[in-house]
């Protein structure tokens, strides 16, 4: 008699709530940056935008169950609420981080470059995304990940069917 191998680990879901909480902050943070580039404080708009793509970064090489604003909202907005109806697998959302923080750094290296316009063109083109993400729950990010994976260029997650 066979034994069956060791089964595929699964990653453990992700409350779905709190990623839309995060781009909600987010949009927030990308807003003061274009209005910030806009009324001429560019280099308070940059260093903000260096500050949000942190934030992308740590989300996209730690996880979205790691992401400051994820922790936020587990400790802040979680307790109040009820149990999600199901649980997200993270790949998704954790790819979108990725996504949002090459936008911003391209955006963050030209202003340092000298070209300031890239700093708003950057701030823009994420927040859509995340406003997208906060209020209607359409993360564009994760529908590029779907894609590639369907398309074969990325691996399918372990959670994934």
């Amino acid at each position: 008699m066979t034994r069956p191998g060791p089964a595929a680990p699964k990653r453990a879901g992700i409350d779905p709530r709190g990623p839309r909480f995060g781009a909600a902050v987010t949009a927030v943070v990308l807003l003061a940056v274009i209005f910030l580039a806009l009324v001429g404080a560019s280099g308070v708009a940059l260093a903000l935008l260096a500050a949000q793509t942190a934030v992308f970064a740590w989300g996209a090489l730690a996880s979205v169950a790691r992401h400051p604003y994820g922790l936020l909202y587990k400790t802040l907005v979680r307790p109040r609420l009820g149990p999600p109806a199901e649980l997200e697998d993270p790949a998704p959302p954790t790819f979108a981080q990725g996504v949002g923080l090459l936008v911003a750094l391209i955006g963050v290296v030209l202003g340092l470059a000298g070209v300031t316009a890239a700093v708003p063109i950057a701030a823009a083109a994420a927040f859509v995304a995340a406003f997208l993400n906060a209020a209607f729950d359409y993360c564009l990010g994760c529908q590029l990940y779907l894609l590639l994976v369907r398309a074969g260029v990325l691996g399918r997650s372990p959670a994934a069917p």
